[in-house]
């Protein structure tokens, strides 16, 4: 099939080139293109890659390991006299050790832009299948693949709802290596059937845009439902977005004796995506109890405090003993300002990404320029992440020196003052002037009261949280003098950290005119 892409576009279409690919759209808002997304699929491509990469490296080392039973049986019994067992035949020209093409399901697909990406860009797939509920939109999706001259054999359009087709493929004789789910709104209703037609040590890509549910307080309800956790109003409700998106995940893997590990976790613009990957394994099943976490986060000056649901000790003779745990870890008001809890999750309490992962996906992308029109982006974003601690939650400079109404205080003096006293401290790619530590509320309040005595406060009403924090005299005078370490490499290398608005008036758009309403 001939790769059309380089003439002109047909009447009543115009072209629009995104990486390798070249999408005809329709004059008429049909499908609509959003440009801003092309990091979404950008580090998609990243993501998959990499992921393969590792996956055909495991699968050559499961045959290495099969091969040497095999000749170790071998010799055994031509050491007891025993007969050789009969070789299996496999199909003439085959080779069973000879890397594996990848399978990808991209559930809900629009235009058809990004599995047409994945077909040129990602080099070992083998098939794609790109689904759409739409008529036209399957349509569109055929049109664009003969214009870029892929065959039907590795990009294969397809009409169907999303929750069908995913039920479809639960049978692990048909499942899929990669699956996308990439919906305008939330990926709550496709989360079950995608996590049983994944293949084991497949990779999972999702993304949710409805952050006005799962990182506001106004939709508490629909929250609940949709993800069965509660947000909460605090600086770092973003992390909590995607932690309640991974336990939903983790949740309804476990049904099926699945279990996910998160490869990246991603706070991107107005949306979240993660990247996770699915293994079925009931023991692993088992410790879902003591993964999932409720944080406790004061009303009056967010101090917060985290907890497992279950417990998972080890036995005398090394086995796991699983058990309810106690609770809560705080009293009815915050020692530090007396105000009350709110409760946040039930959520994903371990950690967000694999640095391994993300260091396999940086040596990718930073040779990769002619790939990714957004590379810079991508490597600030992930550096950040790699640095970050496993600690949940963050603070922001601003937000502390807010609640206590002082000046504010630099980033690097918070970092400094609790480098010096031994904590770990990070950025969050989530948001910019963040601090992850693992230091409890009251160190951090200790160096918010020793600012303070350097850059005194006035008019502050004893009963505020500020004055209930700044009547306590610190038990650690903070050491604010830079710390070797208090700038991290990310920063130091000067690397795009945090995205810019990159036009007037952007954002997620409209969603697309008329009868169709899907998106690239």
């Amino acid at each position: 099939m001939a790769d059309q892409t380089d003439g002109p576009a047909p009447a009543g279409f115009k072209k629009v080139t995104e990486g390798k690919a070249t999408i005809l759209f329709p004059d008429t808002n049909e499908v609509f293109y959003n440009p801003i997304q092309e990091f979404n699929r950008d580090i998609s491509i990243a993501a998959i890659r990499t992921w393969d990469e590792i996956y055909q490296e495991e699968r050559s080392a499961r045959l290495a390991e099969k091969k040497a039973r095999k000749e170790a049986n071998a010799a055994k019994r031509a050491a007891d006299g025993l007969e050789p067992l009969p070789e299996k035949e496999f199909p003439e020209g085959s080779d069973p050790s000879a890397t594996r093409g990848i399978t990808i399901l991209e559930a809900l697909s629009a235009s058809g832009l990004r599995s047409i990406r994945y077909a040129k860009e990602i080099p070992n797939v083998r098939h794609i299948l790109t689904n759409d509920l739409e008529a036209d939109a399957v349509t569109s999706i055929k049109r664009n693949a003969e214009f870029n001259g892929i065959s039907p054999d590795l990009l294969e359009p397809h009409k169907g709802d999303a929750i069908d087709v995913l039920y479809q493929h639960r049978d692990p004789l048909k499942r899929y290596n990669v699956i996308d789910l990439d919906p305008y709104g939330t990926a709550s209703p496709f989360i079950d059937g995608a996590v049983q037609a994944v293949s084991d040590g497949g990779l999972l890509c999702v993304t949710c845009t409805d952050l006005a549910v799962l990182a506001g307080t106004n939709y508490t309800e629909t929250c609940y439902a949709k993800y069965g956790g509660h947000p909460v109003k605090a600086e770092f409700c973003h992390e909590v977005a995607l932690r309640l998106v991974l336990n939903t995940l983790s949740i309804s893997a476990a049904r099926y004796k699945r279990h996910i590990v998160p490869m990246v976790s991603l706070s991107i613009d107005y949306y979240l995506r993660v990247f996770v990957r699915v293994y079925t394994s009931a023991a692993q099943v088992k410790l879902l109890g003591s993964k999932t976490c409720v944080a406790y986060v004061c009303t009056g000056c967010q101090s917060t405090y985290t907890q497992a649901l279950g417990k998972a000790t080890e036995g005398a003779k090394g086995n796991l003993k699983f058990g309810v745990n106690t609770g809560p870890p705080v009293d009815g008001r915050c020692e530090h300002c007396n105000s009350r809890f709110h409760i946040a999750g039930p959520m994903w309490g371990k950690e967000l990404h694999s640095v391994p992962f993300i260091d396999r996906m940086l040596n990718h992308v930073k040779d990769a320029s002619h790939l990714y029109k957004t590379q810079p982006r991508i490597l600030g974003m992930l550096s950040v992440c790699k640095e970050e601690i496993e600690a949940p939650f963050y603070y922001t400079a601003n937000g502390l020196s807010g609640t206590v109404h002082c000046t504010s205080i630099p980033l690097l003096h918070i970092s400094s003052a609790l480098l010096h006293q031994e904590y770990k401290v990070s950025g969050s790619h989530a948001a910019q002037g963040s601090i992850k530590t693992d230091a409890p509320p009251s160190a951090l309040w200790d160096i918010m009261r020793s600012w303070v005595k350097l850059n005194p406060v006035k008019n502050i009403k004893p009963e505020s949280p500020a004055g209930r924090i700044l009547a306590v005299e610190p038990k650690t005078i903070a050491n604010f003098e830079m710390h070797p370490d208090a700038k991290s490499e990310s920063r130091k290398t000067n690397l795009v950290r945090y995205q810019v608005n990159p036009t007037k008036n952007w954002g997620p758009q409209a969603r697309a005119g008329g009868a169709n309403k899907r998106k690239a």
